[in-house]
């Protein structure tokens, strides 16, 4: 995900992919955690999501 991509999408559009994102990684860990990850880079891959997610809310907000 690119943040070109997600720089055009509204306030609400932003927090429900966040909590999509939060989910998405909480699900990540805990696989990792039982070994079931093919690829443990997926983990850094959603959590750098999730910063580009809250650096365009943040940017949205402050405007």
């Amino acid at each position: 995900m690119k943040f070109s991509d997600i720089k055009d999408l509204t306030v609400e559009e932003l927090r429900k992919k966040m909590v999509t994102m939060k989910t998405e990684y909480f699900e990540v860990k805990m696989k990792h955690c039982l070994g079931q990850v093919n690829n443990p880079l997926e983990i850094r891959k959603v959590r750098r999501g999730m910063a580009r997610v809250k650096t365009a809310l943040n940017q949205k907000l402050s405007k």
